[in-house]
């Protein structure tokens, strides 16, 4: 029986809700993300990756090739409202599914089963259009006889496409594509395929199964050889949810230079964020492991006071963790990077350095001004959501020399105007961000 799965993946998703949401920056370059000295980009528009800039990119840095961006602070409350609202239509059309992320899902609905190319492509393009309408942002959809090319179709489909690949033409798609195109190759397994000649999948596939093995390991290397031969059988199920992200590499030669070692873990730091971040989640726990060349593995950990999602803040602690965890001139062959303590939202927004910390302790986070009500004067940030009692629900453009600019515009309103009033009017009063949604 022919099987088919699914794979959605919202557009830019971060970034395509701020312009759901604030008509005014649509069709504009927008960078979602840390705003700080050591902010990153979390997300950033189209518009904007065509200048150079992309996710997990430092801000600074994506700023310097895109100037003309809108940079927005994360609002991660309201992409989890919006992604629960595409996956209740994913779960409406589909009996079975497996959310990723806050943002993709897989699917492999029974009444696709044996089904023609032609009704999955229509099953496709009802369900992308249900999206737009009923939610207001684009997903791209890819389909195939397993997970893994349902994957690949997807992001070869983007942005705002629609790829289905039946299982006879799956091996003349995957033959060309690069190996790092495949699930569970990243940079270190990506390098020991370069170094034999294997660029493609193509390639690894023409390999020998004992070939693979002996370079990959039994698990990994069979694994990878089943699907480059587009053999994917991986059930499509709920899955259970993370207590905590993590990512770490092993080195083929042990390092003890410290700057190396630093440059490390600062890197495994940087690719746990983005699975932290893909997900919707903060974290109030940093823990760094070490395996040395004896394979003695040493864990050391610290904890915020509250959870967050800030590359700058994340890395900072891993980075004060090192020292703390592996004495000076240590042969190191492991480093890993996990965030713990998750939360679906940040308890408060730490785009700033938190204050110093010290292992297996409690971090203070530095305070940050935010709009509170009695005689002091607020400090609105960019892209903070306020309501007046005149003009409704707004987000900050820009404050300074006394003054705050406010765009009053919502998902349900369309391009808004634009009013200037002084930093203390009593009248402009912190928003729920949800509100910008208008449903």
């Amino acid at each position: 029986m022919r099987r088919w799965v699914l794979h959605v993946d919202m557009d830019a998703f971060f970034a395509s809700v701020e312009q759901l949401t604030r008509p005014t920056v649509r069709g504009r370059p927008v960078l979602v993300g840390g705003l700080g000295p050591r902010g990153t980009v979390a997300g950033a528009s189209y518009e904007a990756r065509e200048y150079g800039a992309r996710s997990a990119m430092p801000m600074a840095e994506a700023r310097r090739r895109c100037p003309v961006a809108v940079v927005l602070p994360p609002r991660f409350r309201v992409y989890q409202v919006v992604s629960q609202r595409v996956l209740g239509i994913v779960r409406e059309v589909s009996d079975v599914v497996e959310q990723v992320s806050v943002d993709e899902a897989f699917l492999e609905p029974t009444e696709l089963a044996d089904a023609p190319t032609e009704r999955v492509q229509e099953f496709a393009r009802r369900l992308r259009a249900r999206v737009r309408q009923e939610v207001g942002v684009t997903a791209s959809i890819g389909a195939g006889p397993g997970k893994q090319l349902a994957k690949i179709a997807s992001d070869l489909a983007k942005p705002d496409g629609m790829l289905v690949v039946p299982a006879e033409e799956q091996l003349e798609l995957l033959s060309a594509l690069p190996v790092r195109t495949m699930w569970g190759i990243g940079p270190v397994t990506e390098s020991k395929l370069h170094r034999i000649g294997v660029h493609t999948i193509g390639e690894l596939a023409a390999l020998t199964l004992n070939d693979v093995v002996s370079l990959l390991g039994q698990a990994h290397g069979t694994e990878l050889h089943r699907l480059a031969h587009g053999i994917d059988d991986r059930p499509v199920a709920e899955r259970a949810e993370a207590k905590q992200v993590s990512a770490e590499t092993t080195f083929d030669v042990d390092i003890t230079d410290r700057a190396e070692l630093l440059s490390e873990v600062l890197g495994v730091a940087e690719s746990a964020h983005r699975r932290l971040v893909s997900g919707g989640r903060a974290a109030r726990t940093v823990t760094l492991k070490v395996r040395d060349s004896d394979f003695t593995t040493i864990s050391r950990s610290a904890t915020f006071a509250s959870a967050t999602s800030d590359l700058g803040a994340l890395s900072a602690a891993a980075r004060r963790l090192l020292p703390v965890a592996v004495p000076p001139g240590t042969p190191v062959r492991l480093v890993g990077v996990s965030y713990s303590g998750l939360a679906t939202y940040e308890q408060e927004p730490l785009f700033d350095d938190p204050a110093e910390e010290h292992a297996d302790a409690e971090l203070a986070p530095r305070p940050v001004s935010r709009p509170s009500p009695g005689p002091e004067v607020r400090q609105w940030r960019a892209g903070d959501d306020v309501r007046h009692p005149e003009h409704g629900h707004g987000w900050v453009q820009g404050a300074g020399h006394g003054r705050v600019t406010v765009r009053f515009e919502t998902a349900a309103t369309g391009r808004g105007v634009a009013r200037t009033f002084a930093i203390d009017d009593p009248q402009l009063t912190p928003a729920d961000p949800v509100d910008s949604l208008g449903w």
